[in-house]
């Protein structure tokens, strides 16, 4: 699945307007000086409604400029969303 949003377009995103308020307050004052301090404090955001913070830490390098297959649009059928279909769509093989 291929998910973004297009650049400058927040109003877009709803996990900007439901989440990042409560990640701020909850980070209000802190130094990071790790990133273990950075995930404790981002995990202790929560809503009254019930909306959690699970944090991940990525740590691979991604290469940049990366070409697809020469036979990806032969073997792969592109969905893409309802919502934002230009921006969301899922590569689905053929033979699946």
């Amino acid at each position: 699945r291929i998910a973004h949003y297009p650049p400058y377009c927040s109003k877009h995103n709803p996990i900007e307007h439901r989440l990042f308020p409560h990640i701020t307050r909850a980070c209000r004052g802190v130094v990071f000086h790790s990133l273990t301090i950075a995930k404790q404090f981002m995990e202790k955001a929560k809503t009254n409604t019930g909306l959690n913070v699970t944090v991940d830490i990525l740590t691979g390098v991604y290469a940049t400029g990366k070409k697809c297959a020469t036979d990806f649009l032969k073997t792969m059928t592109i969905a893409f969303d309802d919502y934002l279909p230009r921006w969301n769509y899922r590569a689905i093989p053929k033979d699946y």
